[in-house]
């Protein structure tokens, strides 16, 4: 039989099952992250979120990013090791290994590793034998640099001649914002969790129960690419005599901020509000993927009562991980609707339109600086978009705006987007709260 090629693939007829049939294909250099692949060599240019330091106790921890195995474990005197996962000796797993105060000590035949990889101690050689000289001088094990911030283990899994400097968003920065460490697990690949931020249509259906009335209203969609590395995109609603801007946003490799969840429903006046997670997707591998992030509570982010674990499943997602089928089918979260495509999606079959924009506008940009990286040239980092700490813009504004007799509705909210985004940009040279007044004064002229 004859495989079914090119245009002859789509019957536009009715009942036209038969002609579809054909297994579309993933795009490989978005969902292959593997060490060596395009995507994978990429991602490993920047700092991941790799675990949440609280659950990890004095034992080590087997763990697996960008489809490598690594332990990782905290020695006695509190630093943070991930190193890959044999002995160099007889390829024992060192997930079996014994803290010390200085490294980590293999099982089986006791060598003793420092975080970097050092060998400190062969007790089964000679102290100055030839082998055990030539193994201390010569051999490390694999090793990458952790460090910790505000509850999650981050990671640099690229060349250590290449190691970026650590960014330092203003949303980590927010006084009397409390962060809370979370960690969602996704059985499916990264890109298909990613493409979720920068697909403002998504919300209005799929959340339109779950969060406020205002989500289930689709509004006028915008879409912007700033500084090589950032995406945003923005749902313009009208909600009664209000207008709500909410504003998505995602800084490549995988950095995500939103609006809030619970604290904006678009039926109060609201300047500047910040966003409800502050996440990194990280793939597992290519058929799995962790969102690592911070629940954000407070005046700038979603109210304290849903600082709880399962208040964090529901921001995340829309609905509980944990529930039955039934239960899923009635109201799908992200979870589901992401799963649902597949463990890789079958992108040759997707059939995009304009609502995909962003979609399309950051999967390009990666694929981009996947190949000019195998060309040799390093891709721009978060850094790269300040000086000192990073200007973020994932917001929620609502202004007051009644509706005149006559006039272009949708043409009225896309005036009120543009001057919501212009007075947001315009505080990038400003810093912390100087940015904050400044944003949040302009939007008070807007009406």
């Amino acid at each position: 039989m004859t495989e079914i090629q090119g245009a002859d693939r789509t019957n536009f007829d009715a009942f036209c099952g038969y002609h579809q049939t054909w297994a579309g294909q993933p795009d490989p250099l978005l969902t292959r992250t593997g060490p060596g692949t395009p995507c994978g060599e990429f991602l490993r240019r920047y700092w991941h979120p790799v675990f949440i330091a609280g659950e990890l106790g004095d034992q080590p921890k087997l763990i697996k990013i960008l489809g490598e195995e690594l332990v990782l474990f905290r020695d006695r005197s509190g630093r943070y090791g991930l190193v890959h996962k044999h002995c160099p000796h007889r390829r024992a797993s060192l997930e079996y290994g014994r803290c010390e105060n200085r490294g980590i000590r293999c099982c089986y035949h006791g060598w003793l590793f420092d975080i970097d990889g050092t060998v400190l101690d062969l007790p089964g050689e000679p102290e100055n034998s030839r082998s055990a000289t030539n193994v201390k001088s010569k051999m490390r094990l694999g090793a990458y640099p952790v460090r910790e911030y505000r509850g999650l283990l981050f990671a640099y899994l690229g060349p250590a001649s290449e190691t970026p400097e650590f960014p330092i968003y203003d949303t980590f920065e927010i006084p009397e914002m409390v962060m809370t460490p979370y960690a969602a697990p996704f059985e499916c690949n990264w890109i298909q969790v990613l493409d979720a931020i920068v697909d403002p249509v998504h919300t209005a259906f799929l959340h339109h129960s779950q969060f406020s009335d205002g989500f289930g209203v689709l509004g006028e969609i915008e879409f912007y690419h700033r500084d090589r590395i950032r995406f945003l995109g923005t749902a313009t609603r009208r909600v009664r005599d209000n207008v709500w801007v909410r504003v998505n946003e995602l800084i490549l490799p995988n950095f995500t901020q939103s609006g809030a969840a619970f604290a904006t429903d678009g039926s109060r006046v609201k300047y500047f509000g910040r966003s409800a997670f502050t996440r990194w997707v990280v793939p597992v591998d290519d058929h799995r993927c962790i969102a690592y992030a911070w629940g954000n509570f407070g005046d700038r982010g979603d109210p304290m009562e849903w600082n709880t674990p399962e208040g964090m499943q529901i921001i995340e997602q829309g609905e509980l991980i944990d529930r039955t089928y039934e239960e899923k089918q009635a109201s799908p979260g992200d979870v589901e609707a992401v799963e649902g495509m597949g463990r890789i999606s079958d992108h040759e079959k997707e059939y995009l339109v304009s609502g995909d924009r962003g979609v399309v506008m950051y999967r390009t940009q990666i694929k981009k600086l996947c190949r000019s990286l195998q060309r040799g040239k390093p891709p721009p980092q978060p850094g790269d978009l300040g000086e000192g700490v990073i200007p973020t813009y994932g917001s929620d504004t609502v202004i007051r705006c009644q509706e005149e007799a006559g006039t272009d509705d949708a043409e009225v909210l896309r005036d009120i987007n543009a001057r919501v985004m212009d007075t947001i940009f315009a505080g990038d040279a400003l810093d912390g709260a100087a940015r904050d007044h400044e944003i949040i004064r302009g939007l008070k002229t807007i009406a």
